[in-house]
């Protein structure tokens, strides 16, 4: 709670009689300093800790503080009325407004219950609510726009709404809008009818929609109501009257709206003598400062005042200083509650900062943004940076965004904007002792959508109380907040030659010769680039060497980049009480690291910050983890804090070397995944404390929009997105490349005597291939039937296009180095590939097949199957694709190979119909008769494509994040599918967490779930499985808008149902008929990252499981209910607990630490990384307890697992297969789940490959072995990752490691797969020396890999391979330790 209570503001000296009454205004920041957590006694802290678990849910608070019922004396007539608001802030303004009306009402008495909507998720509040509506005589509704919450409003209030004298509901969903009654007033048909009234409603594209069309009603109103019969009229007025009153928010407004109300439509006060007055109406947009005389609606206005202010010194009104602009919601400001917004201008100022804080009526932020914050002569901004105080995107608040506009506006703005957040569902001591942090709505409301619009830093500023309902600042967040807004307005002030940038690279696994690790990123290289272009931009970067190697000596050392060794630059040596008066928290980190300087990045007497400084620019390398060497830290539940050596390194950055900014470079470090709450994190969680007050811009791979949201939402990072490499196909090699040839001899010769002759050739060379594993083969030397010849053959064919097609990034991608057109060839066949129906665009290959009377659908089905006449078809589609295209991209490139001018040449080109490329390429196949028109409609895509391909704004975007400028926001996730992603060099943000499943991915989830049961039937004696274990991610379900997510729901047999918003919060069941078959029970496995970003969505998953679990049904078609009927007795619970089945970690940790364990080699046997899984991934989320974060539910997992009868996983993009990354065998349980089953049975594995159009369900061993053939053994991969040099060599040897850690979890990997790779990587002589020259240390890793295979029994070979691997190993260590000499 420390950050509560932080140092009171103090008054400047001055004399008595000067302090005037503004000044006095600094007095009452006291009093939103909560008292009662001020005391010390440890007893009542404990009290809070047990309140927070409370009923399980989010906020504990009850409507009875809002509850008022008067002492009625004089036998008044009584007036009760109930309220239910989204916010606090009118909780203080109505019981104000009430109780002054019992103290002087000569009339009635008033009764008054408020309800936060939030609340009504518990049952018995939501009981005392609907019993408060019995005997109500008017309720209010506002900002109701939660799905499951509205419906329950909406149930309980149309029980009694004919009773009730007057129901009254402003800006809310349509289903609860149609509540209103005022007499003959009312809003049941809402949108539908023909009255102008509505049609103001009915407009959905309006963006802010709802809020705004009400104000313009508002001011309509004159023009509307000669269209109303006049008793309507008077109705329609005093609603009008009632939203003006309500939007006017002070207890006088409040009154008079009550009045008015009363005596209108409570027949007890009807003809009574009630005097009220009219709305005292506040501007609806303007400027306020809390010292000011008055809102302004001219900015030139309130800079003259501001320069005349008494209290403030001269420096501030001078020219010199940041300028910060704030946006504020104006129902806080008109209602009182206030006091947070004061705290935030008051500390800029402190901070010796001018501020415009500007406001807005509606929920539309834009327009006042550009009229008050952008100088209207100059068109230049007239702020540093902004930050919104309210949370909310900026047009559209929590109904209808409008992000186009808010990007628009924000463009034309140009500064750093800064999303700061209240709490509103949450009091302030429910989220300190969250672990999850921020309430799941809140962050999809309030953290998500403003991502949207390219906001940043979600830092929670404001508290609430629980029993006034103000918002009162939270001081230590307060300063974070303003202190990091100043930081980034400097940014836009000082000049380049000044700023210093601190460059922070990564090393993992902590090793030598991994130093600058990042996906798909040639690190250094690129780095090289950035300084280069920065250097001649005017910044200092004295002393940079010439070219990208010597650079990378000069940080490194002859490579040596080991932690332990002295060799690595060392730029700064911190001594222990530096370090300790330098870094705050460095006591919290003793618990799990004993007293600095510990023993990593230390020499034993000072703390070693490795790396090598240029002018102005530090390049530094960052610490790792620090417990990935340790299998029994490894084996702990949560994960450790960081080691004062990755502290220190942060300090050194933010205090002694002074960084303007920090840049972190690539995906992806350590920092934003330390233990801390998941989001909205106080000053005690470590991603915060570590990034201190330093503006962070973060290069982060375009397809990896779920870790990049992460860094965004708990380091702060303006994520910058950069493109990977250009896809190409893999096309075939050595027996592969025979195996072609054979078989395009067989289609010519197959009739002739010579067909039997060359099938036992094409058997022979399969086998040697070891294509048996994949395809059925006869023996060598059976008889075959000439019927039969055709399907042996056109199954190996199939199985070979397959391999041929896949596509895989080759290289490295190089900052600043968009590719060349050609390059981009493969990208656009498969972007090409998919049908687009939303954009009215046909596929080619759908184009293609249907010229000759085909469907493509079918022809994929055929070739799956090996029927050779598809398969050959689907040969020649293919190929006319990239025929096609190619002669398209040509015609747009100069002799260089640069894409010039696309749009002009493509106007040329479709000018001209017979000349089109495209058409002159196909007129030489068998699909000359392609429809033009279709064809046109398609290469106009795949034009627009091409440019965004190739546009580069990787360097232009940092430079702007640099400058303080704005940063403008696009989607990450995969080009093939949404190309909307490029150009790249945007500020990444995922999507609105409540948008998904989509009902296209719920469509193609059916056909995986499907095609998975029936291989599963079919690989199992046609039985169902009764359990699938499987994985969730965050960066596949944001690319495929949620279709794993849907996969999941399918399996269970529920669908999602979206609200009128499109937003997903409910499921309801598939009828068993419906279904057609069993519903399959599910372990679902969340990544870390998903439960991030997608808390709702576990939600929404744990809600469907307890659901069908509790459906009536007969066990042998629920499966769900079976086993959790069976669990619950055996453990001795009810149904519901019995039936949970979504896990993930603990909050704040991350991964089952088996790809850290592999990774290090640091594990004893297969049962110690089944421990890890199960310590680490056994946490559960509970719908019926949302607010209590991940409980620990270890039993029931297990039990669960031990009924699996398949595991599953998703691939959804060509850049990331199953051993270029670890997480995949991280979280695969296969051998676990042998392990816990009664029978000891290996359950089937399967990965779903959605990578192209043709989706396929194949078992892990068949993926792993396509991944072996495509990657590691294929010459074109291995040769494109040397042309990188040292990066190149440690990226051949991570996929060795990956396919080690597949055959430790699953055992799934082929002997042969080993065999080959020793044969390609260590008896090819010329490559030896090539691997042992570029980068010695990673050789001596894959060295150490392909022993510790055979060492574990995942590779069996002859004694001589094993020999020459231990005499190369020490070779390689002799020569690096020579070198260390």
């Amino acid at each position: 709670m420390a950050s509560l209570v932080s140092s009171p503001f103090t008054l400047p000296s001055l004399k008595a009689d000067q302090l005037s009454s503004l000044s006095q205004k600094h007095y009452f920041l006291h009093s939103f300093l909560p008292k009662k957590t001020i005391q010390t006694n440890p007893k009542s802290s404990m009290k809070v800790k047990c309140a927070a678990i409370g009923n399980g849910l989010f906020t504990q608070t009850t409507p009875e503080v809002r509850r008022i019922v008067p002492e009625n004396n004089q036998n008044l007539p009584t007036v009760k009325i109930v309220y239910v608001v989204l916010e606090a802030q009118y909780q203080s303004s109505l019981t104000a407004a009430v109780q002054s009306l019992n103290e002087n009402s000569k009339f009635a008495s008033y009764e008054v219950v408020g309800y936060l909507v939030e609340e009504l998720r518990d049952e018995s509040t939501y009981k005392t609510f609907c019993k408060d509506l019995e005997d109500a005589n008017i309720f209010i509704g506002s900002l109701i726009f939660v799905e499951e919450l509205a419906l329950k409003v909406k149930t309980a209030v149309e029980k009694e709404r004919d009773r009730l004298d007057a129901v009254l509901v402003f800006p809310s969903m349509p289903e609860v809008m149609r509540l209103n009654k005022l007499g003959s007033f009312s809003m049941s048909q809402l949108g539908q009818s023909k009255s102008p009234f509505f049609q103001l409603l009915k407009r959905k594209k309006q963006g802010a929609g709802f809020a705004e069309s009400m104000l313009k009603l508002v001011r309509t109103l004159p023009k509307v109501l000669k269209y109303l019969p006049s008793d309507k009229a008077q109705d329609a007025r005093l609603y009008i009257l009632s939203l003006q009153f309500w939007l006017g928010g002070s207890p006088d407004n409040l009154q008079n709206f009550l009045k008015m109300i009363s005596v209108s439509y409570v027949p007890a006060l009807k003809g009574k003598k009630i005097e009220y007055s009219d709305p005292v109406l506040f501007l609806d947009n303007g400027i306020w400062h809390p010292l000011a005389p008055t809102m302004f609606d001219d900015v030139k206005e309130y800079l003259n005042w501001y320069g005349t202010r008494k209290d403030a010194n001269e420096k501030l009104k001078g020219p010199n200083v940041p300028v910060i602009g704030l946006i504020l919601q104006r129902s806080h400001i008109v209602t009182g509650d206030d006091g947070h917004y004061v705290a935030v201008i008051m500390e800029l100022e402190a901070r010796g900062a001018k501020v415009i804080p500007i406001f807005a009526g509606a929920l539309d932020f834009s327009g006042p943004v550009e009229r008050f914050l952008i100088d209207p002569v100059t068109k230049k901004p007239m702020v540093n940076s902004v930050v919104s105080l309210t949370g909310f995107a900026l047009v559209g608040g929590p109904a209808r965004q409008d992000h186009p506009r808010a990007v628009e506006a924000l463009r034309k703005l140009d500064v750093p904007y800064i999303v700061a957040l209240p709490l509103v569902f949450q009091t302030t001591e429910e989220w300190l002792n969250s672990t999850l942090g921020l309430h799941p709505i809140q962050v999809a409301l309030q953290v998500a959508l403003p991502e949207l619009d390219g906001g940043m830093e979600p830092i929670v500023f404001a508290g609430r109380d629980p029993r006034t309902g103000k918002s009162h600042a939270l001081h230590k967040r307060v300063e974070q907040l303003c202190t990091r807004a100043i930081r980034w307005a400097e940014l836009k002030r000082k000049s380049k030659a000044e700023k210093k940038l601190a460059i922070t690279v990564f090393s993992f696994p902590p090793d030598k010769g991994n130093i600058g690790t990042a996906a798909y990123l040639n690190v250094f290289s690129s780095i090289y680039s950035v300084l280069k272009d920065l250097k001649k931009d005017g910044y200092n970067v004295e002393g940079l060497p010439e070219t990208s190697e010597a650079l990378i000596e000069d940080i490194i050392h002859d490579k040596e980049a080991q932690f332990s060794s002295p060799n690595l630059n060392i730029a700064y040596k911190m001594g222990v009480r530096e370090y300790q008066s330098l870094t705050p928290y460095a006591t919290a980190l003793e618990e799990n690291w004993g007293k600095p300087p510990g023993n990593l990045n230390s020499d034993g007497e000072n703390l070693l910050v490795y790396g090598k400084q240029y002018g102005n620019v530090f390049i530094g390398v960052q610490p790792t983890f620090g417990y990935e060497g340790d299998p029994m830290r490894l084996l702990f539940s949560k994960s450790a804090s960081p080691h004062h050596g990755f502290a220190a390194y942060y300090s050194f950055v933010e205090k002694i070397f002074n960084a303007d900014a920090v840049l972190h470079f690539g995906t992806h470090g350590s920092l934003e995944f330390m233990p801390g709450k998941q989001v909205g994190m106080s000053d005690v969680c470590y991603p915060d404390s570590l990034i201190g007050n330093i503006p962070n811009v973060y290069y982060y791979a375009a397809n990896n929009p779920s870790e990049a949201t992460i860094a965004k939402r708990r380091s702060y990072a303006n994520t910058i997105s950069y493109l990977t490499p250009p896809a190409e196909n893999a096309g075939l090699y050595k027996g592969l490349k025979q195996l072609s040839e054979l078989i395009s001899s067989y289609q010519s010769l197959k009739d002739t005597g010579r067909g039997p002759q060359i099938v036992s050739s094409i058997i022979s060379t399969a086998k040697q291939c070891n294509l048996d594993k994949d395809v059925e083969l006869p023996d060598e030397g059976e008889e075959i039937p000439a019927k039969e010849r055709d399907l042996v053959v056109g199954k190996v064919y199939s199985k070979i296009m397959e391999i041929e097609s896949r596509l895989l990034p080759c290289g490295l991608h190089v900052i600043g180095e968009p590719p060349s057109a050609m390059e981009a060839v493969a990208t656009l066949v498969n972007i090409a590939a998919l049908n687009r129906p939303e954009d009215g665009i046909s596929s080619l290959p759908t184009i293609l097949a249907e010229t000759v009377g085909q469907n493509i659908e079918e022809v994929y089905r055929g070739s799956d199957k090996g029927i050779l006449k598809d398969v050959e078809l689907l040969r020649q589609i293919t190929e006319a694709s990239r025929g096609a295209i190619s002669a398209f991209v040509e015609r747009t490139t100069n002799k260089k190979g640069q894409v010039v001018d696309v749009t002009n040449k493509l106007s040329s080109i479709l000018g001209f119909g017979i000349n089109e490329p495209w058409v002159q390429y196909l007129s030489n196949t068998k699909f000359y008769r392609a429809d033009r028109e279709k064809l046109r409609t398609l290469f106009q895509f795949l034009g627009e494509c091409l440019k965004l391909v190739v546009a580069d704004n990787e360097l232009g975007s940092l430079k702007q994040a640099l400058e303080g400028k704005y940063v403008e926001p696009g989607p990450g996730g995969d080009p093939i599918r949404n190309p909307k992603v490029l150009p790249t060099g945007k500020n990444i943000h995922a999507l609105d967490p409540q948008a998904i499943p989509t009902t296209a991915a719920m469509q193609s989830a059916k056909v995986v779930v499907d095609r998975l049961i029936e291989r599963q039937k079919a690989d199992n004696g046609g039985k169902y499985p009764e359990t699938i274990a499987l994985v969730l991610w965050g960066t596949d379900n944001i690319k495929t808008y949620g279709e794993s997510l849907a996969q999941v729901l399918w399996m269970i047999g529920v669908k999602p149902v979206a609200d009128t918003f499109g937003r997903v919060n409910r499921v309801e069941p598939v009828s068993l008929e419906e279904l057609g078959r069993p519903r399959i029970d599910v372990v679902v496995n969340c990544s870390g990252v998903f439960r991030d970003l997608f808390i709702n969505q576990m939600n929404l998953l744990d809600r469907a499981v307890k659901m069908v679990a509790e459906l009536d049904e007969p066990a042998d078609q629920n499966y769900v209910r079976k086993h959790a009927l069976e669990q619950a007795e055996a453990l001795g619970i009810d149904v519901r607990e019995a039936a949970t089945r979504v896990f993930s970690n603990a909050s704040g940790s991350y991964s089952s630490n088996i790809n850290l364990a592999v990774e290090n080699s640091s594990w004893n046997d297969e049962n110690q990384l089944q421990d890890m899984y199960l310590s680490r991934k056994s946490f559960a989320f509970d719908c019926d307890a949302p607010g209590a974060g991940m409980m620990e539910k270890r039993q029931v997992f297990e039990m669960v697992l031990s009924t699996a009868d398949a595991t599953f996983q998703n691939l959804d993009s060509s850049e990331i297969s199953l051993t270029d990354v670890s997480h995949y065998f991280d979280s695969d349980p296969t051998n676990l789940v042998q392990n816990l089953r009664k029978d000891k049975k290996k359950p089937s594995a399967y990965i779903a490959d959605t990578t192209t159009a043709n989706a396929q369900v194949r078992t892990l061993s068949e993926t792993v072995r396509l991944d072996a053939r495509t990657k590691l053994l294929n010459p074109k991969w291995y040769e494109g990752m040397m042309s990188s040099g040292y990066e190149g060599v440690r990226e051949i040897e991570k996929r060795l490691t990956n396919t080690v850690g597949w055959s430790a979890t699953s055992g799934q990997v082929d002997n042969w797969v080993y065999e080959e790779a020793n044969s390609t990587f260590i008896q090819d002589e010329e490559m030896l020396n090539r691997l042992i020259s570029t980068n010695p240390n990673s050789f001596r890793k894959l060295v150490q890999t392909f022993l510790e295979a055979n060492g574990r029994g995942y590779w069996e070979t002859s004694q001589e391979n094993i020999e020459k691997l231990r005499q190369l190993y020490s070779e390689v260590e002799d020569k690096i330790e020579g070198i260390d000499r």
